[in-house]
């Protein structure tokens, strides 16, 4: 079809128009944060983000109630009955990095406050629990990426920060950990939980606190030292290599080299910090018990056929948090990401509204498909703000019927900056199935 200026060839988004969840009331001092997305069986779209930025205090007024995590109830639920066209306020909550998710009869919301937090909703979200702690005296780490469903359990990843040494953003020190609990227990509860075994990217790297030995991959782009990182330019900082923003998939295709026939086997792809881009970090958990669903969880690096182990994989957006689902009908994974455009610039000629370094770029989301999670087919661009301070980032994705949607972490002009927008937006991708070729 031609496009309106007359070109047939022009790459446009497909998802440019938008419905507004939530808008920051001050946008130069309160910021929207950790959209997560999901559905009910009825039908109903749950929305969570939270809210950052000197403005908070003053919003919530004697809601700011600061214990010993130090965070307050600048979490939101948001509920639509007509498709996400338009959406109710039902409940704050005490945490961030928060996502929702279904099990059994139940809707959660789990997050984190330095230890992991919890609230749930048995009618729908209408009416909510107290929120709940499950661990104590932990810090913990996440965004609103996706949730895999097998075996009678629900899957998910948080991020536990391991050591206190790093002087910078300290994604070095993060080990992802996958959660499995049962679809009809009490997942407000810690004993309903298994977690898997703990490994940071500090430790999966030899001679990381120095220089990392990845000979010939290009990665750290930039000299970034343990344990503070180093100036790169311009005013800005990179921080040590790192990972983090952990999405869970399953291999199931029996071709597949990486198909555990017997069912245990989960892999978990990561935002790649590295300074450079088209990289996600990788690692997998292998279930111990006598079947699927079972027993300890333990965590690990991938090898290859040739014995070597594999710990980063070609991906578009990589760089950024990115979300990938699985559609069954399908058999395909679907991957929305950040799209880099110029990630080799100096970092001293990069515009006032450029946030941070090169390869943190935030205004355009993009559509991939894959069989296998390393090659990927660009799909489609969604939706592209007017600029690089106009954020379209960080969404999470799902799966609505023909469509998906996508729920992003948005700005205007009125934004203070790339990371720090103003908006929740959603958009809709109509017959998604249809962009495959």
């Amino acid at each position: 079809m031609t496009q309106p200026d007359g070109n047939p060839y022009r790459v446009r988004p497909v998802a440019q128009e938008h419905t507004v969840v939530y808008a920051s009331p001050d946008p130069q001092r309160i910021y929207c944060y950790s959209p997560g997305l999901a559905k009910l069986p009825s039908g109903r779209l749950v929305a969570t983000l939270d809210l950052g930025g000197p403005g908070v205090a003053e919003l919530l007024g004697p809601k700011w109630e600061r214990g010993e995590s130090g965070y307050a109830w600048q979490g939101k639920v948001f509920t639509s009955d007509d498709g996400g066209a338009n959406w109710t306020h039902r409940t704050d909550f005490p945490f961030m990095h928060a996502r929702p998710f279904v099990a059994g009869a139940s809707l959660y919301v789990l997050g984190q406050a330095g230890d992991l937090m919890m609230i749930r909703s048995d009618d729908d979200g209408r009416n909510w629990s107290e929120p709940t702690r499950l661990t104590e005296g932990q810090q913990w780490h996440q965004s609103a990426c996706n949730v895999h469903y097998a075996n009678g359990c629900v899957y998910l990843v948080m991020e536990r920060r391991m050591t206190h040494d790093l002087r910078a953003w300290p994604v070095g020190e993060l080990a992802p950990v996958l959660m499995r609990g049962r679809l009809e227990a009490d997942l407000t509860r810690r004993e309903n939980w298994t977690f898997a075994s703990e490994l940071s990217f500090r430790d999966t790297i030899e001679n990381v606190e120095t220089q990392p030995i990845l000979d010939q991959f290009g990665a750290p782009f930039w000299n970034a030292p343990y344990p503070a990182g180093a100036p790169v330019g311009g005013g800005r900082r990179c921080a040590p290599i790192g990972w983090l923003e952990t999405n869970v998939v399953q291999f199931t295709d029996p071709a597949h080299i990486w198909h555990d026939p017997a069912g245990k086997t989960f892999h978990l792809l990561m935002r790649a910090h590295t300074g450079g881009t088209g990289y996600a970090a990788l690692a997998k958990v292998v279930e111990r018990g006598a079947a699927p669903g079972t027993g300890p969880m333990r965590t690990a690096i991938e090898t290859v056929p040739s014995g070597r182990a594999i710990q980063f994989l070609p991906m578009p957006g990589g760089q950024m948090r990115f979300h990938i689902v699985h559609d069954p009908e399908t058999a395909l994974y679907w991957l929305l990401s950040s799209q880099a455009t110029d990630s080799m610039r100096r970092p001293e000629l990069l515009g006032p509204d450029r946030f941070d370094l090169p390869n943190n770029e935030r205004h355009r989301l993009q559509l991939h498909f894959s069989r296998n999670c390393v090659d990927w087919c660009f799909a489609a661009l969604v939706a592209t703000g007017d600029g690089p301070r106009q954020a379209r980032h960080y969404a999470s994705l799902m799966i609505d019927g023909d469509d998906l949607l996508a729920l992003s972490r948005s700005g205007d002009e009125r934004a203070k900056s790339a990371h720090d927008g103003n908006l929740i937006t959603l958009h809709r991708i109509g017959r998604f199935r249809s962009l495959v070729y």
